[in-house]
């Protein structure tokens, strides 16, 4: 189709049965229309520029304009910037035309990863773009919060406490005591350590010391 040595970035339109072929480095945008009849690929025309592209982007057609018989919109890559460029059909009614815009694939997925990655296939979602592309709904995000007191054992039966219980006797109170008075004198102990690990830090950062 074309004698350029830059990368090829073609792009298909399902729904009109064009191709787009457009070369890195190159001006030019070369179309052509597929059919399944011989020869098959019929050429349609080309558009071209003055500056060659960097890259070459297409807009979905949930994107274009419907009410300008919009059919292509491409995103030109230049150096500094960006270009839109916008290819339309003339017509001369203001009607929407059934025959640009057919039924095209939606952004709602016909499946999802798990379905996708078990083996399933399906066709694409359709959408009709007759009164412009409106969303069907806001897609939730699923998400399951496990409750961690759902896999709490239930509780035991509630023991009475009487004086005469062996599990609180006065020696394994008293023992109780005196491990609680041995571990806040370990903490006050800490404290004061870090207390004067800080004031060393401080002297030796101000070059006190």
């Amino acid at each position: 189709m074309d004698t350029s040595n830059g990368v090829l970035l073609p792009f298909y339109d399902a729904d009109s049965s064009i191709v787009y072929l457009c070369g890195k480095g190159d001006s030019s945008i070369r179309y052509f229309e597929i059919t399944d009849e011989a020869p098959y690929v019929h050429y349609l025309n080309t558009y071209s520029s003055k500056e060659p592209q960097r890259g070459m982007g297409f807009m979905p057609k949930r994107g274009l304009d419907v009410s300008k018989c919009e059919i292509a919109r491409f995103f030109k890559l230049h150096e500094r910037k960006c270009e839109p460029i916008v290819m339309t059909v003339p017509r001369k009614s203001d009607l929407f035309q059934d025959d640009l815009y057919p039924d095209t694939p939606g952004p709602e997925p016909a499946l999802e990863a798990d379905e996708w990655l078990s083996g399933k296939d399906a066709e694409p979602i359709l959408i009709s773009l007759r009164d412009g592309y409106v969303p069907i709904k806001n897609r939730e995000l699923k998400v399951v919060k496990k409750n961690i007191l759902d896999s709490k054992p239930p509780p035991s039966p509630r023991r009475r406490h009487s004086t005469c219980d062996s599990d609180f006797s006065q020696p394994a109170l008293e023992e109780v005591l005196e491990e609680i008075r041995a571990l806040k004198e370990t903490v006050q102990a800490q404290e004061k350590r870090i207390s004067d690990l800080e004031n060393k830090l401080g002297q030796f950062t101000n070059g006190t010391d």
